[in-house]
């Protein structure tokens, strides 16, 4: 018997409420605390990060108060934390580098308020702290005592980025991962290898392990021994894990990817994909390929390797393994599960810290049906769909539909949980996620497919996207919504001008709309992204007018809504600004709210929660009883 009640597409009454959805606990890291199976990780508290802690059998506690505010202060963040001997040490928002001890010890600072640092790594014997350096000019790796009494040392610098700084437990010995412009570290960096001499230490001599310009290494890790240095490194379409052996210097290929990934395009420091037991003989790692992640151990000796069941998660990151034992503790979720810190102690899951979004009942969460279509290359592109799903409501005829473009655009929408998906659904929406040609997750050609057509081929998906809804007959045709942030702003500004009417309305947060002034404006990290994804300047002049959403704006005849963060410096307010402007020239519906105190992505509850209800009456009013 059907108890459900009929209802208008969009307007089925939910549970999800814009309060709720906009209640977005972020958990950004998890590691073990050395000793007795301690877990830290950080919670997004409403932009706020908070360091927490968990001895197993106790009650969790922060270990940080109001006026931290645990984050890596370098590019879009990442690398917040380490933890040796009792000891952590965390990089504040301030942009200092702070010591507390787990035993009831409060946050002092080890370095004065001079840029910002990022994956801070303590030595083994205690004494020094290693970490990335960055004025927003300049980067470098940097030296500090951990007691805080001298100034951070410079102990490596020349290239333009660096990250994943790693010591040797003879504590002699360090790795890192360099890059320069106008490479992303997705396109090629050097793994390089130093010793160490002196007091504090200095580096007397260094060399590249492995990298080329064209070709990507991450994530350096010693094993607990001393006798490996492992690393994850691009083999032409996927990833290799590889392991080389410090005497010998002979390296050789432990896991081979090949038809999935053993890494994600470094968009942040401190990015974790494998880790060493302590036994130096286990390694875990992850595997993942089109949107799906599994967890994996190998055995270095016998190199089987076997995978862990993680089920019921789809998307496993920032894996962490105890140097006690064997459990394994991670980052995960799925299509209807909140992210979670997950351990897992050799023979089950035990869930440690949930977000605070789980309270829906099942009836809430849609299943992910992957979908696929044609380019006009014959390429196949990816996307998974997401049909309305409401426990007490029901619908004739076909959906509203919301065609979401995530970011990078040299990124992924893996199949998570996502609230904002959910507020939407579970009123009555249908939702697809594009993984255009461009983005990862689908093997290097995959991924290579957008390099100088950032601006046509990211267009031509999204539209085929539409066009995939309307022939499977799985949306409103009348009632097709386009949405993206960032890359994916400027996806939808695109769509729209090239396509006016295939889209009811178009959502638009913080996106691109001048190429040229992106160029001058935006951070270092990607100042010279778009050489590789438009072209150079000038000699590619003419795409950057031509895909330049302002230049065009004068076509866009749908309605659109504008969402922009104050003090964004990836995207700044300007790009936004330039394409309102133009628009409130052609007389279409527009909705533009500027957020204070919001950067690159929204992280305020009331800010989110603003947002969810902006976007809700916005299309009720402009798609759902449009004429």
């Amino acid at each position: 018997m059907n108890s459900k009640e009929t209802c208008t597409y969009g307007l089925w009454p939910s549970q999800v409420s814009a309060a709720a959805a906009g209640q977005k606990l972020r958990l950004e890291d998890v590691q073990f605390a050395s000793g007795n199976g301690t877990l830290l990780w950080v919670e997004g508290r409403s932009g706020t990060g908070v360091l927490v802690q968990q001895k197993p059998g106790d009650a969790r506690r922060d270990l940080t108060s109001s006026g931290f505010s645990v984050r890596g202060g370098i590019g879009y963040g990442g690398g917040e934390f380490t933890t040796h001997k009792g000891i952590v040490v965390f990089a504040d928002k301030s942009g200092r580098l702070y010591k507390t001890e787990l035993e009831n010890g409060l946050p002092v600072s080890i370095t004065p308020t001079f840029g910002a640092f990022a994956d801070p790594q303590i030595s083994p014997d205690g004494a020094w702290v290693l970490a990335i350096y960055s004025n927003g000019k300049e980067d470098l790796l940097s030296i500090t005592d951990i007691e805080g009494s001298g100034w951070p040392v410079q102990l490596v610098k020349g290239a333009d980025f660096y990250m994943s700084p790693r010591w040797h437990p003879g504590s002699k010995i360090v790795a890192w991962v360099e890059w320069n412009h106008p490479n992303m570290p997705w396109d090629g960096t050097t793994l390089m290898l130093g010793r160490l001499e002196g007091t504090p230490p200095r580096l007397i001599d260094s060399h590249s392990v492995a990298g080329e310009i064209d070709q990507a290494v991450s994530q350096p890790e010693f094993s607990s021994d001393g006798r490996y240095l492992s690393y994850i490194v691009s083999n032409g379409e996927w990833e290799d894990l590889v392991l080389l052996e410090l005497q010998t210097g002979e390296s050789r290929v432990l896991v081979k990817g090949d038809g999935f990934h053993l890494a994600q395009p470094a968009w942040v420091q401190g990015m974790r994909f494998y880790g060493w037991a302590g036994n130096s003989r286990d390694i875990f790692y992850i595997r993942n390929h089109g949107g799906f992640a599994s967890l994996w151990h190998v055995d270095i000796e016998t190199g089987q390797s076997d995978q862990i069941d993680t089920a019921p998660y789809t998307w496993i990151t920032q894996l962490a393994v105890s140097q006690e034992g064997n459990d394994v503790a991670f980052l995960a979720s799925a299509a209807g599960i909140p992210p979670r810190v997950v351990r897992w102690d050799g023979f089950q899951m035990h869930v440690v810290a949930y977000s605070d979004t789980e309270r829906l009942p099942s009836g809430y969460f849609s299943n992910a049906v992957p979908l696929e279509w044609k380019a006009s290359d014959d390429s196949v592109v990816y996307g998974t769909y997401y049909p309305p799903s409401n426990p007490g409501f029901e619908s004739e005829g076909l959906p509203p539909a919301i065609v979401y473009i995530h970011g990078g655009p040299t990124s992924e929408q893996p199949v998570t949980y996502n609230s904002e998906r959910i507020y939407f659904t579970s009123r009555g929406y249908a939702w697809l996620d594009v993984n255009y040609r461009g983005s990862s997750g689908f093997g290097r050609s995959y991924l290579q497919a957008l390099k100088h057509s950032w601006g046509e081929k990211d267009v031509e998906d999204a539209v085929g996207a539409a066009h995939a809804l309307i022939e499977n007959r799985l949306a409103d045709p009348k009632k097709l919504i386009i949405r993206g942030g960032s890359a994916g702003g400027y996806t939808v500004l695109n769509a729209l001008i090239r396509n006016p009417g295939l889209f009811k309305a178009g959502i638009c947060l913080y996106g691109v709309s001048n190429l040229f002034t992106l160029v001058q404006d935006t951070h270092k990290f990607e100042a010279r992204y778009n050489d590789s994804m438009v072209g150079s300047l000038p000699e590619a002049a003419e795409k950057y007018h031509a895909w330049s959403p302002v230049f065009h704006a004068q076509s866009i005849r749908d309605a659109l809504a504008v969402f922009q963060g104050s003090v964004d410096r990836v995207v700044p307010p300007s790009q936004s600004e330039e394409i309102v402007n133009a628009v409130r020239r052609n007389g279409v519906p527009l909705l533009y709210k500027v957020y204070e105190g919001e950067g690159h992505g929204f992280r305020k509850d009331e800010t989110l929660a603003d947002y969810y209800s902006e976007v809700e009456r916005f299309l009720q009013q402009f798609v759902l009883f449009a004429v």
